[in-house]
């Protein structure tokens, strides 16, 4: 038995069945709570094990770089291994590492199970996003799994604040543990050389994204630049605030409504397709820049909902650009696998980077110059990646 889907002209497409798609989506999203939830967890670590502001990156940053870690090794092995097996690998070290992490308030125990946590989830996390990558509207899947993302922001934010540490733990157990029994959704193969030719059907035109290896690879550490920024802001905001006055009663509310724009930020993306790739996600880069470096010079009520709220619509925003790209150049997917790598890579050096500014002594204000930069970084090698497909020969759709 079978959940393929055909995709047309009697061609089967196994990723394109609702039942993969849908667990793959979950699964991603399941992967991705630690980075969606950091204000609140920074928060409860400081309120509730008394860590410090620097220890709480290191911890966090330790998570989502054992994330990077365990993307990368999955991409090495997706070609070759049976997937689902590599789930199983993922989930069985993500609930141990979770379930050894209650109970224990030392820092250093907690630091080394959270790498083990964030290298369980980055394995079954980066087969998912290979999964939605190998569905043939990759750019349709992956605008769902942002909305997706969208709201399951806004029930972490909302939610995970009334639990202990301990009960935050569990929830990250009970939702791995989903995912365990809906693993045999998951396709175990790749994409045949059939398949590929019918998922470049679904590929905008407006482009010829046939491009050297290289290319997929630099926007990566393209990718890897604008997550060090998301790392760097969103550990720290809240904490920020509530070194300059502002009550957690008060941004807590403010940091679970924010995730409604993060919806808004897909729509707008889906609205903005009509310019192709490369301008708005170069508007969008120099948007978030000055949504993060607005509040280097203080926090105030009013510019912490503005930045807030602008970063959050413009980070889905960011990332549907980001993830299109990368799809269209790496139709096969062994590079769209690390993509989890990468974002996991970018927000845990967001976090180290942020709380050696504060051990330096050099407050949020330089946090959040220093984080706001990496986005304009990202957005020169977005520049330079338009300049070689512009150059290198004449847009397709230009030449009919």
């Amino acid at each position: 038995m079978t959940d393929d889907a055909t995709t047309g002209a009697g061609m089967s497409n196994n990723f394109d069945g609702w039942r993969s798609i849908s667990i793959a989506i979950f699964m991603a999203l399941v992967g991705y709570s630690v980075m969606v939830s950091v204000p609140v967890l920074s928060t409860a670590l400081v309120a509730q094990l008394d860590f410090t502001p620097a220890q709480v990156g290191r911890v966090w940053g330790a998570d989502l770089g054992g994330m990077a870690a365990g993307a990368f090794i999955t991409a090495l092995l997706v070609a070759w291994v049976n997937r689902r097996y590599l789930i199983w690998a993922g989930v069985v070290l993500s609930i141990g590492a979770n379930a050894l992490c209650i109970g224990l308030v030392d820092f250093e125990q907690i630091l080394w199970l959270r790498i083990a946590a964030g290298l369980g989830s980055g394995i079954f996390t980066a087969v998912a996003v290979v999964t939605i990558g190998g569905t043939t509207k990759p750019v349709h899947t992956f605008n769902i799994l942002l909305l997706g993302f969208a709201f399951s922001t806004f029930l972490e934010l909302q939610f995970l604040p009334l639990f202990s540490m301990d009960g935050i733990y569990m929830i990250f157990i009970g939702l791995t543990a989903v995912c365990a029994a809906f693993i045999h959704w998951i396709p175990s193969r790749p994409l045949n050389a059939k398949e590929l030719q019918q998922q470049e059907k679904g590929e905008d035109k407006g482009e010829d994204w046939h491009v050297p290896v290289y290319m997929p690879i630099i926007c990566l550490i393209a990718v890897c630049f604008t997550y060090i920024n998301i790392g760097g802001y969103y550990t720290y905001i809240e904490l920020a605030a509530l070194a300059d006055g502002i009550t957690q009663e008060w941004t807590t509310p403010r940091l679970s409504f924010s995730s409604i724009f993060a919806i808004i930020g897909c729509v707008i993306a889906y609205f903005c397709t009509r310019f192709g790739l490369f301008k708005p996600l170069l508007a969008s880069l120099l948007l978030m820049a000055a949504a993060v470096m607005m509040v280097s010079g203080g926090i105030t009520k009013i510019n912490f909902v503005v930045s807030l709220f602008a970063f959050m619509t413009l980070w889905t925003f960011v990332d549907v650009y980001q993830s299109a790209m990368l799809s269209h150049m790496d139709r096969r997917g062994t590079l769209v696998a690390l993509l989890p790598s990468v974002q996991g890579l970018g927000q845990s050096i967001g976090p180290f980077v942020a709380a050696s500014i504060l051990d330096e002594g050099l407050g949020y204000s330089t946090v959040f110059a220093v984080s706001g930069s990496m986005a304009l970084v990202g957005m020169v090698i977005y520049i330079g990646i338009m300049f070689y497909m512009h150059h290198r020969r004449p847009v397709m759709a230009a030449a009919m």
